[in-house]
Parts: C-alpha cells; sequence; structure tokens
C-alpha cells in the first residue's frame, strides 16, 4: 500500500499500481466523472498513470488551468489525427493548448478552407465517438528520430533533434495516429465531448520568419456542450464590440498600408485619448507623482548599458546620427534612470514617484498586428519609483490603491497574480527573499485576493501583474508592479544615506493602463463603443426638427459649450427620424430633439442612450444633470 496526500491535507491509502482515476474514484464518483488529469508532488501527470510510491496528488478538472490544458491539448491531437486522416500529405509541426482553446500547425501545399474545417470537425466527431484509448510511450534518441522519419514528419524530427541530449523522448499515440508529445492528455478521445473549430491562419514555422509560413487552425474544447455554446455566444458578441470596426464606425482611429501597425488617431480619438490622459495626470498629482518626458532617440551607448542592444535589438528600430548608432526607445525604463542620475540625491528625499506617459516603438511581426491591441507605436503610462528597502512595502501599497482607483473608475473588476523568482533570475537570494516578501505583505495587508505564480517574476525582481475582466468576461493583462535590483546597479545609481555613504535605490517599474492604445480598444470592446459620458468623444447630439427651430437649436448649443460639454447639432435637411438612428449609431450617451415645444418652452426633448425616452427637461437641469455624470465619471446614469 502507498500513502496518498490529497490537496486538503487528508491521507487516504491505496494499492501500489493505482493509477491517479482510481484515486480519483476512492474519493468519489462525481470527482472521477470530472477528472482530466492529476498533479503529483506539484507536477502535472496523466490520470491514468500509475503511481508506486508515497506522494501528494490533487485530482484536475476543467475548473483548473492545468485540467483545462489537457483536455484541450488533446482536442489538437484529435484534430491532427482527423487531418492526416483527409489530407495524409499534410505534416505536422506543433499543437499546444492556449488561453480559451488550441491549435495545429500544418505544412500542406493547399490551403484550407472553411468548408474544410466543417470535414474535420466531421472527423474529429468520429474520432470522439470512437473513445480511442490515449497511451503514453518513450523511445531512445536515435530511435525517435527514425520513428518519425519513417513517417515522414521532418518538423517533428527537427523538433527531436534540438532536444538536449539526456532528454526523454515520449510520444502519445492514439489508434493509428501517434504524435511526438510531453503530454499529459485525458484517458480517451470521448474526454473531448464539445469542440469547435474556429479559424485558419498563418504562421511562421517555430515563429521565424525566415522559415516557411504554415497554416495553423484555431480551435477550442470543453467538456459540456452547453460550455461552448456559452463560449461561441461570447465569440459572436465579441466579433460586434471590435474594436477595429468600432473605431471606423465612430471615428476613433484608422491604420493607413503607409504605416502598418502605426495608427492614426483621428479628431474623435484624440479627445477620447485626451480625455484618458488628464485623468491619468489628476490622479498622478494626488498620489504625489512627478512627470517626466524622455527622448524618443537616444545612443547605443544607453541601450548597452540597459542591456537592450544585446537582448532586445531585433525588436528595436535603430538608425544613424553623425555616424553614431541610435535606437528609437522600445521602453521608457532607461531615460527614466538617466533623469535619476542627472544629480545627487540624498536619503531624505526617498520615496521619488516619476511617472512618464511615454512613446514607444517596437518592431512587431506584420502577422501580429492586430488594431490597436497589437501596433508598433504606443503610448506607455509607466512610473519609476526610487526607494529605500524599507519603503518598498508602503510603495507597493499605495501602487496598489492607485491601480484599484483608475480601475475601479472604469468599472472593471480584475484579478491580481503574483509571480516569484525565475530559474533565470539575476541577484541575490537575500534580496529575492526581501523583495518578494515585500510584495506579498503589501497585497496581504491590503486583504488583496491574489494567486502565485512560482518563477515567473522578471529576471530582475519578482512582480505583481492584474488580469482586467470586461462585460463579456474575457481577461486582459494591463497592470503589472516589478521591483528592479538589477537597472541601479547597470546605471550606477545611488543616493546619499544617513551614514553619509553612496547606497543603491530600488526601483519599482509600474504601469496601470499599461499600453494606452491597447487600454482603449480594450475600452471600446468593453463598453462596445457606448463611453461613458465623461470620455465619450461627443456626450450630447442636438437634433431640430426643421430649420424653423435652427435658431434655437443654436442657441442651446452654445449654452451647453460654454460649460464644456461636447455637443454636436445636426443641421441636415433630414427626417427626424433619420438623424435620430444615425445619432443612436454613433453611440452618443444623449440626443436632445427641439421642436416648437420645446422652442416655447426653452426645453430639450431628451432621449438617453441607457434610458431610452427621459421626456422634456429645461437646458439649466439638463446640464446639471449631465455635469453631475461628468465630474463624479459615472459608468452608467443614475
Amino acid at each position: 500500500m502507498i500513502n496518498i496526500t490529497l490537496k486538503d491535507g487528508s491521507k487516504i491509502q491505496v494499492e501500489s499500481g493505482s493509477t491517479a482515476y482510481d484515486v480519483a474514484v476512492k474519493i468519489s464518483q462525481g470527482l472521477a466523472k470530472k477528472a482530466l488529469g492529476a498533479r503529483v508532488n506539484g507536477e502535472s501527470i496523466d490520470l491514468m498513470k500509475k503511481l508506486d510510491t508515497d506522494c501528494e496528488l490533487e485530482i484536475l478538472t476543467f475548473d483548473d488551468e492545468d485540467g483545462r490544458w489537457d483536455l484541450r491539448h488533446t482536442a489538437s491531437h484529435i484534430l491532427a489525427q482527423a487531418v492526416k486522416k483527409l489530407y495524409p500529405n499534410a505534416k505536422l509541426a506543433i499543437g499546444p493548448a492556449i488561453d480559451n482553446g488550441f491549435y495545429y500547425d500544418f505544412d500542406l501545399e493547399t490551403p484550407f478552407t472553411p468548408e474544410d474545417l466543417e470535414k474535420i470537425e466531421k472527423e474529429m466527431e468520429k474520432i470522439v465517438k470512437e473513445k480511442i484509448a490515449i497511451e503514453r510511450f518513450e523511445l531512445p534518441r536515435d530511435e525517435a528520430i527514425k520513428f518519425m522519419k519513417d513517417k515522414d514528419e521532418p518538423y517533428k524530427v527537427e523538433l527531436i533533434e534540438d532536444l538536449p541530449e539526456g532528454e526523454v523522448i515520449s510520444f502519445y499515440r492514439q489508434g493509428d495516429f501517434v504524435d511526438l508529445c510531453a503530454g499529459p492528455h485525458v484517458p480517451n478521445t470521448s474526454y473531448v465531448k464539445a469542440f469547435k473549430l474556429t479559424s485558419i491562419a498563418g504562421a511562421y514555422w517555430r515563429g521565424n520568419s525566415d522559415n516557411k509560413m504554415l497554416q495553423r487552425i484555431y480551435g477550442t474544447a470543453f467538456p459540456k456542450k452547453k460550455d461552448l455554446d456559452e463560449y461561441i455566444e461570447k465569440l459572436e458578441e465579441a466579433k460586434k464590440r471590435d474594436h477595429r470596426k468600432i473605431g471606423k464606425e465612430l471615428k476613433l482611429f484608422t491604420v493607413m498600408e503607409e504605416g502598418p501597425g502605426f495608427p492614426f488617431f483621428l479628431p474623435k480619438g484624440m479627445i477620447l485619448k485626451n480625455k484618458i490622459i488628464e485623468y491619468w495626470r489628476e490622479l498622478h498629482k494626488k498620489y504625489n507623482y512627478v512627470e517626466i518626458e524622455t527622448p524618443i532617440i537616444l545612443n547605443q551607448s544607453l541601450w548597452e548599458t540597459s542591456g537592450h542592444w544585446d537582448h532586445y535589438r531585433d525588436n528595436m528600430y535603430t538608425l544613424k546620427i553623425d555616424d553614431e548608432n541610435y535606437a528609437i526607445k522600445p521602453m521608457n525604463c532607461p531615460g527614466g534612470m538617466l533623469v535619476y542620475k542627472s544629480e545627487t540625491h540624498s536619503y531624505k528625499e526617498l520615496p521619488m514617484r516619476v511617472a512618464e506617459m511615454g512613446r514607444v516603438h517596437r518592431h512587431e511581426l506584420s502577422g501580429a498586428l492586430h488594431g490597436l491591441m497589437r501596433v508598433r507605436a504606443f503610448t506607455q503610462d509607466d512610473a519609476h519609483i526610487f526607494m529605500l528597502p524599507e519603503q518598498i512595502k508602503d510603495e507597493i501599497k499605495d501602487v496598489i490603491k492607485l491601480v484599484n482607483e483608475i480601475y475601479t473608475t472604469f468599472g472593471f473588476k480584475y484579478d491580481v497574480e503574483l509571480s516569484t523568482k525565475p530559474e533565470n533570475s539575476m541577484g541575490s537570494e537575500e534580496d529575492w527573499r526581501m523583495a518578494e516578501e515585500s510584495l506579498q505583505a503589501a497585497l496581504d495587508e491590503l486583504g488583496m485576493k491574489y494567486k502565485i505564480n512560482p518563477g515567473d517574476g522578471a529576471f530582475y525582481g519578482p512582480k505583481i501583474d492584474f488580469h482586467l475582466q470586461d462585460s463579456i468576461g474575457r481577461t486582459w493583462q494591463c497592470g503589472t508592479i516589478q521591483l528592479d535590483f538589477q537597472l541601479p546597479q547597470r546605471f550606477d545609481l545611488s543616493y546619499i544615506g544617513k551614514d553619509g555613504e553612496k547606497h543603491k535605490p530600488i526601483v519599482i517599474h509600474r504601469a496601470i493602463l499599461g499600453s494606452l492604445e491597447r487600454f482603449i480598444a480594450i475600452l471600446t470592446e468593453n463598453f462596445a463603443g457606448k463611453f461613458p459620458s465623461w470620455i465619450a468623444p461627443v456626450q450630447v447630439k442636438v437634433l431640430p426638427i426643421s430649420d424653423k427651430f435652427m435658431e434655437y437649436a443654436k442657441e442651446v448649443v452654445a449654452e451647453l459649450q460654454a460649460e464644456d460639454i461636447r455637443v454636436e447639432l445636426d443641421d441636415r435637411a433630414e427626417k427626424i427620424g433619420y438623424k435620430i438612428r444615425e445619432a443612436r449609431n454613433e453611440r452618443v450617451p444623449y440626443i436632445a430633439v427641439i421642436g416648437e415645444k420645446e422652442q416655447n418652452e426653452a426645453t430639450l426633448a431628451l432621449r438617453s442612450r441607457d434610458k431610452g425616452e427621459e421626456g422634456n427637461i429645461g437646458v439649466e437641469d439638463f446640464i446639471e444633470k449631465i455635469k453631475y455624470e461628468i465630474n463624479n465619471r459615472l459608468i452608467e446614469e443614475e
């Protein structure tokens, strides 16, 4: 018998050679029915793997990230098996699980079509119904290479050849289909009860544009059809909310062929952008930050000092000025370090909170560009806090409070993750321990719920990441707080301590909106273009029923403009029904219709985007109403 310690700390005994599935059955039939995989002593394993020693065991379901991974990774293998059956000449590349689904890359001369996806799905359904057992086996390196060569799978051969000597080379077999894979997987194909192939895209082998372009099929999988249907419904809703579509309809921004990845903000988009920046500046003043601006172009020696020239140059735009190498900045941090270093500092000046709404440029592959979500030029709301070791916890708490204030103002819920020391870290164990304990203590003292991501910190320090949840349940990683011991050393930063000696400050890097462009894309999709009145590019649309009421309409417009309310007059000779429909399509918070009654009574016939008809209201009363919404930055009308 062997002793199994469960997640809740309880212990059970099972016979040696029992599988993780057997343990799940012993715990409860309900758990066994939902089980997709297991974790033994922290390592994810197949549910059917035999246990032969005492261990800690956790049964994984679809509620667990690794459980979802097991199901969707298996779905990718079912996809590959179906493609090989229908298109025997297709060569297999890679097929991982990803957030919300999976994909598989294929090398096939004939392009896949939407009709092909339907055929592949039907073949996948047959494979699922056959309830094919999924079995793991291992081969020595030479045999593994020969095995894949015999199957004429050159991409798999290359992957094996690139594995380190001594690496375990494992395969998974499901019927007559075998794939090179580290696993784990669910026990058989029938576990993948609900799936959908969603799209086709191009992808360079290994992400390198020098390699061949492959065809990537994306899909998703769930344990229940109901869950899949809900997800597909969300996808359809997401299409309606696509910021590229709404951005075009509302004339917010455009991307032109003269500058792929370099968005043009149009007048209404600039209003939206500037209103967000105004709020950002107001809050940073409240939290005692100073603001700087650093140059967009700086010379090679700076980027060598920061480490970017050696480790990030492929993502940077470089140029020559006076026969010297320069680069357009991909990050604001090095410039911020130079600002600190430009004068001598005392411990009495710390903490120094220095913010920058800085323009950065990064060379993204053309295939990765996506509206405002992935661009080559964007504005990053960075800040660097230079501080003493004993100030870390309090400064982290203040940053978290600032993050919370910004996100809740925009109506976002969010999740928090604490990422700890990675394998390739720099700095002493003592520094890392102190930093991680400070971050954790700050989160605990604020009563924040958070998840720990072991080993996922930056190489220079641990970090806290904030994942926003939008109105249709999608999550977006935006804000981050990172502790850094390395840049102060690289740039030889110092302050004069109480002892009169020089000491190195500790630096917090933090961004809250992240990329301002990406944040605007998220806002656009979250609100479906129906922006709260305080950031809406047009807050009120005034619609006279006919030219007879134009003079009064212009007076109303002037009164609103005098109160800094953003208003447009629709003076076209069109029917009022047409004007109202167009204004609604523009998602304006308020429509003010003006006819004879309104002119005689000095009122407006008010239509609200959120509440519909609101009846007649005096102009001054309406101004008071909308200014209350704007000044209090309300998300919805009260």
